[in-house]
Formats: C-alpha cells, sequence, structure tokens
C-alpha cells in the first residue's frame, strides 16, 4: 500500500500539487485528469526528481521521500516516462538489462531475469533486435519490460498508450494487468485513453489543479459528475 499525506509541491508561484491526500492498494491503479493537473509532478516526486514542500509518502511501511532518488531505485521503484528513455542502437536485452545495474539485483540471475521480463511482455522473440529496429507499440513493451525486470514494488506508468491505435492499446492492456500478479508491485497508470484505464484499473482518482477531485472503484469514478465536469468535458452542473 502507498500513503500520501499532505502532498504539496510548489514552482515559484505555481503549485501543481496542492495539499494532496491519496492511499493506493496493491493492483492497478489509474491516476487521471486534464493537461496540466499535476499527474507527471507527482511521478516526479515518487522518483525523487522533484522535491514536494511538505507532506509524506509511505509505501509498503517505507518514508519513500526520506530515501535518495537512486535507493529508490534499489528499493524497487520502476517508471516508464511519456517520452521513450530506451536507447535505440542497444537490443531489447541491453536495454532492459541497463535497469537491473542500477537496482543491485544478483548478478547471477540478471541475465534470466531480463529474458523472463522480455517473454512477459509478448517480446520473446526480439531479445537481440536493437529497439530502433522495432515499431512503436513494441518500443512501448521494451519500456514496460524496463518497469517489471527484477523484483519491483511500485511501476509507474506515465501514458504508456499515447498515440497507439486499438488494437495495440487492447494488447498493451493485457500487459498491464498482468502486473501485479506476475511481480506483486503496485502499479500506477496514468494515461488519457479512458477505455486503456477502464480495462486495466481496479481503483481511479482524479487529479484536478492539484487536488483529488474523485478516488475509488474505476467505474464509479468514471460516471461521478465532477469528474465529468473538470475532465470529460461534460458541461454538468456540479
Amino acid at each position: 500500500m502507498i500513503s500520501i499525506s499532505s502532498l504539496t509541491v510548489r514552482f515559484g508561484g505555481v503549485v501543481p500539487i496542492d495539499d494532496l491526500n491519496l492511499t493506493l492498494d496493491v493492483g492497478v491503479n489509474g491516476l487521471i485528469g486534464p493537461n496540466g493537473a499535476g499527474k507527471t509532478t507527482f511521478f516526479n516526486v515518487l522518483t525523487g526528481f522533484v522535491k514536494p514542500v511538505q507532506g509524506t509518502v509511505t509505501a509498503f511501511g517505507d518514508d519513500l521521500l526520506a530515501m535518495p532518488h537512486f535507493r529508490r531505485i534499489r528499493w524497487g521503484l520502476r517508471r516508464t516516462f511519456q517520452t521513450e528513455q530506451a536507447v535505440a542502437e542497444l537490443t531489447v536485452l541491453e536495454n532492459v538489462l541497463t535497469v537491473l545495474e542500477h537496482s543491485g539485483g544478483a548478478k547471477s540471475s540478471r541475465r534470466r531475469d531480463v529474458v523472463d521480463a522480455v517473454e512477459f511482455v509478448g517480446l520473446g522473440d526480439s531479445l537481440q533486435r536493437p529497439v530502433g529496429a522495432l515499431g512503436a507499440a513494441e518500443r512501448r513493451l521494451v519500456e514496460v519490460a524496463r518497469a517489471v525486470v527484477g523484483s519491483p514494488r511500485l511501476v509507474l506508468l506515465d501514458e504508456p498508450a499515447a498515440g497507439l491505435p486499438d488494437e495495440e492499446t487492447a494488447a498493451l492492456a493485457q500487459v498491464i494487468k498482468e502486473i501485479p500478479a506476475r511481480t506483486g508491485a503496485l502499479t500506477i497508470l496514468v494515461d488519457h485513453d479512458m477505455a486503456l484505464v477502464n480495462e486495466t484499473c481496479a481503483h481511479v482518482a482524479v487529479l484536478d489543479f492539484g487536488h483529488i477531485i474523485a478516488s475509488g472503484p474505476t467505474a464509479d469514478v468514471l460516471n461521478d459528475a465532477r469528474v465529468m465536469a473538470a475532465y470529460l468535458g461534460e458541461d454538468i452542473d456540479v
């Protein structure tokens, strides 16, 4: 479980996260909201790129914010980004292996761990292919493999389906749904594709101007009048 209490981030006079309180349990959790709502800033706080002015983040009983960013990787924090991080000239195997080299995992099992992660996302036949030779959907799966390799405890997925057609998004959804069962990790998905969120997430929280305006079972949240007004663009009197 991850518990966030009174989390606040300020950039000068801008407050992208304002006294945020949220609790999420193991499984796939959605975090949605309009552009500029604070979703990526929230991920940046968890990964150590941004330091909040106040608040606590407790993950599986550990004080996440007390750890330097490199220790968070060894602790089990993994993340994908909106822009692809895999190196085009390196093979799929090499790209996934670079994550393990910074995670402190046992050297003796690294190759097996990489192969397991790559096979999990469905790219077992592409281990030795350069990432630059893959299609867009396959490259996204490489990013997911980098996020699940080894023993992750908290997996953050930042718009993994952006720009993908429906068929490839559906295939990605099946992989995302299996992450908690395969790894035991608490997974947080940020995406604007409501079909993907609805398919993969048991629970959803909605950020709007740095505040959580709704949180709970996915179907209930997506039908919440405040969510439809703030995020889905419905003209509803709330």
